[in-house]
């Protein structure tokens, strides 16, 4: 099951990775809608969101657990400031975390996907269940970027 998980993961990845490689620096410097984030700042959340879940993965793969904190969204996009960056750059940066994500859901052991996880105030979920939402947080921003 983690080696499907894991090919699931990868290949959710590289269809991705295709659709933000059809945007241009000027879309992606565009609102996704009025009033919304920039495109760049779309990407730059789903960034810190692959850094936050990076932290999350591996402490349940190898605790058996994980339990920490949410995190600030907005005050995270600001303070990276992802406007000011190039597609290119994030893009890059998007892939190469993502990458390394992909590596450790692949070498999850089957026993971990049942580990619970808590973030934040939520209520406890499998590792399993974080790993799909990560999944459908990436399709729903997705389409806000290339929509």
């Amino acid at each position: 099951m983690p080696a499907e998980l894991g090919k699931l993961f990868r290949d959710r990845l590289a269809a991705a990775a295709a659709r933000l490689g059809a945007v241009s620096e000027e879309q992606a410097a565009e609102p996704y809608r009025p009033g919304g984030w920039r495109r760049k700042e779309v990407l730059g959340h789903l960034l810190d969101s692959a850094a936050n879940n990076h932290q999350r993965f591996v402490r349940a793969a190898l605790d058996g657990h994980y339990e920490g904190p949410g995190y600030q969204q907005e005050a995270w996009v600001r303070l990276h400031d992802y406007a000011g960056l190039s597609w290119a750059a994030l893009v890059a940066s998007w892939r190469e975390r993502n990458a390394l994500l992909a590596r450790v859901v692949e070498r999850i052991e089957e026993s971990k996907l049942a580990a619970p996880c808590t973030v934040g105030a939520d209520a406890a979920v499998s590792l399993r269940f974080l790993i799909e939402d990560y999944l459908r947080h990436l399709d729903h921003h997705l389409a806000q970027i290339t929509g």
